[in-house]
């Protein structure tokens, strides 16, 4: 990876998790430029497609919210996740100006989890955990724990995921927001 596609993680931290037939998505709310903090509260997670869809996306805001507006025109065009993030990827492998897009996202419905990137990956998790972000690590790590050793509910283990990792990385901060879909 050159070092202008290594900036991608150092941004944010988003998280999803899978229990007992529910998912949440969580993610902290800091904008990070260099070494300083310019935002507390940014909002990174949504709900898409008529409350059915949520959403996700650490890397370049705008580059973001580009991927979240190309996902929902997918949505809309095959109505269902599946189909939407497989067209998203390959078009976003495929459009040399979509490649050079420096954000990662993440989208689940009450049926599965995705992670969409640039170089075309579409990776659907083995454990419903998925995490992107500079955090990223240290909240997947976090939230397989409390899966194996508690019975914490999937949006209580984000939140605790995500308050560990507001205390270990210094591009994600404890100003949580967590969404959530129940089947």
């Amino acid at each position: 990876m050159d070092n202008k596609r290594n900036k991608i993680i150092k941004s944010t931290t988003i998280i999803t998790v899978r229990r007992n037939g529910g998912v949440a998505i969580g993610g902290d709310g800091q904008v990070t430029l260099g070494d300083t903090i310019v935002k507390h509260g940014a909002k990174k997670i949504r709900k898409i497609y008529d409350d059915r869809v949520l959403i996700g996306f650490a890397g370049s805001a705008s580059d973001g919210l580009t991927l979240y507006e190309m996902l929902e025109s997918k949505l809309e065009q095959h109505r269902h996740l599946q189909r939407a993030v497989h067209e998203l990827a390959k078009e976003w492998r495929q459009d040399r100006i979509l490649r050079r897009m420096e954000a990662l996202m993440i989208a689940a419905d009450t049926d599965s989890s995705y992670l969409i990137s640039g170089n075309g990956d579409l990776i659907v998790p083995d454990d419903g955990v998925l995490a992107i972000g500079s955090g990223g690590n240290i909240a997947l790590a976090s939230a397989r724990s409390l899966i194996q050793h508690s019975k914490l509910s999937a949006v209580e283990i984000v939140s605790e995921s995500l308050k560990i990792a507001s205390e270990i990385c210094v591009y994600t901060n404890n100003q949580i927001e967590i969404e959530e879909l129940a089947k």
